[in-house]
């Protein structure tokens, strides 16, 4: 729409450039038959006028189509520029939704990473772990288990990540 507008626009400054001479040659042919008084001087006078008076509202509409290819311009540029913005504003959104996925996923990733981590020390089989010979040891890494994925639980829901 835009390179069809500045083909317009250049056609119509062509057209000026060749319709700008025009009121000159007028005003010279009218000024040289000014000083003549024969009746077909004057009839030649009064038709010079009409032309040059078709060719002043020719000019002054050509200068409006210029005028007018410049505010559609200016309407397109707008346009453009909005359609632009709102994809922007979808793409934008799109990043905090998918950001709101990645906080989800990562939040859900770390509550389930501690209570592995605990279970990959328990899982090693050492011999001088003291919570082996302890009786409450392996309820007490489950109980820790669970305390650290609820304490983690709580965190993001009070962060708004879950």
């Amino acid at each position: 729409m835009s390179k069809r507008i500045y083909t317009l626009t250049r056609e119509v400054i062509e057209f000026q450039r060749a319709i700008e001479p025009l009121q000159e040659i007028f005003i010279e042919l009218r000024e040289r038959l000014k000083d003549r008084a024969t009746e077909p001087d004057l009839e030649l006078r009064r038709a010079l006028r009409d032309v040059a008076d078709h060719a002043t509202r020719v000019r002054e509409r050509t200068d409006g189509f210029r005028q007018l290819l410049g505010n559609i311009l200016t309407v397109n540029a707008a346009l453009v520029a909005q359609r632009q913005n709102e994809e922007i504003t979808r793409l934008t959104q799109a990043g905090y939704d998918q950001n709101d996925q990645v906080k989800r996923i990562s939040s859900w990733a770390a509550i389930l990473f501690a209570p592995t981590l605990i279970a990959s020390v328990y899982g090693m089989n050492f011999n001088h772990m003291p919570e082996l010979g302890w009786l409450l040891g392996y309820p007490f890494a489950l109980g820790l288990m669970l305390l650290v994925g609820i304490a983690l639980y709580l965190i993001f829901k009070r962060r708004g990540w879950i």
